[in-house]
């Protein structure tokens, strides 16, 4: 093989921070101003990556690794001054903010402060005349609905039913005909939109910064976990993609080989995919989330990729 022909490799380096841990004075770190200065960091630093864990609405536990959604956003690290900027939050909507620890984060209360902040917009949004805005909103929906509405359908009916589990839920919704979906629909309509709208400001404010890190030549390195939580969407909305019984119930669930970081393999009890499904439609749900991450990101970083290879199935 010639010199010229030969594959250039350039070595380069970063640093691994998720946005939850930007200061700012709102409870969790978000793509506000904090994120930028962090761009710049890297810039003056000669670093080259960003690498972020997980970017979906994470479950209870907190986890990036265990999200109601393989393709929604975190709605936590929306950034309430990048909203002012935009006219869906004023100061006042802050007056009576809490004082937070500036270096951990209380989930609980910082969940409850963010939706409480992002409700706000959104009932501010509600009231604006047909405008770039909305029309970008509607625009979104239309591009994202192969994920968008089941996810701020499941989120919806999740919220009417105190947050439990999907499969704690009425069999009728729990199992839905399409005719059901749309009673559902019909009767949460503004919380249906709600969920939609704030996956619209996520990837607004997330896809202007991804755009920054690039006019300062930073690559974003993401990462997703090759399984998926239960009590997601993805299940929900997918079922015959996995192994369950007739209650929704896991017949058998992931756990993996022993590898670098545990002698004896882990049990991970996430369901398992029935690759025999997933094959006959030529992987069709795997390629929309690879896609779907490939837009947010510019290198991604399978958790862990041994799954793949190797994987044990245990009953549940």
């Amino acid at each position: 093989m010639s010199n010229d022909s030969t594959m250039k490799v350039m070595r380069k380096s970063g640093i691994l921070l998720h946005p939850t841990s930007f200061p700012n004075k709102y409870g969790i770190g978000d793509l506000g101003p904090s994120s930028y200065i962090f761009i710049d960091f890297l810039d003056k630093s000669g670093q080259k990556l960003w690498q972020v864990l997980p970017l979906g609405p994470t479950g209870y536990g907190d986890s990036p690794y265990q999200a109601f959604s393989s393709f929604a956003g975190q709605p936590l690290i929306i950034s309430p001054e990048k909203l002012i900027d935009e006219g869906l939050l004023f100061e006042d909507d802050f007056a009576n903010m809490p004082e937070w620890d500036p270096l951990t984060i209380a989930y609980g209360p910082a969940i409850n402060y963010k939706f409480s902040i992002l409700r706000k917009a959104f009932s501010r949004f509600q009231t604006l005349e047909y405008g770039p805005l909305k029309a970008a909103f509607e625009k979104f929906c239309e591009k994202e609905a192969s994920w968008l509405l089941d996810y701020a359908l499941f989120m919806a009916i999740k919220d009417a039913h105190g947050g439990v589990i999907w499969t704690s839920w009425d069999r009728e919704i729990a199992f839905p005909t399409q005719a059901v979906k749309q009673k559902w629909l019909d009767q949460l309509k503004d919380h249906v939109m709600f969920y939609e709208f704030i996956q619209f400001l996520f990837y607004s404010q997330w896809n202007a910064l991804k755009d920054y890190a690039h006019t300062k030549g930073i690559q974003v390195v993401g990462d997703i976990p090759i399984f998926v939580a239960f009590d997601s969407a993805d299940v929900w909305a997918h079922k015959d993609l996995f192994y369950l019984d007739e209650d929704g119930l896991p017949t058998i669930v992931a756990g993996v080989p022993p590898d670098y970081f545990s002698e004896t393999g882990q049990l991970w009890g996430n369901p398992l995919y029935d690759w025999t499904i997933h094959k006959k439609t030529d992987y069709t749900w795997w390629i929309d989330r690879i896609s779907h991450c490939l837009k947010l990101v510019d290198v991604l970083r399978i958790d862990h990729f041994r799954g793949f290879e190797a994987y044990w199935a245990v009953p549940y």
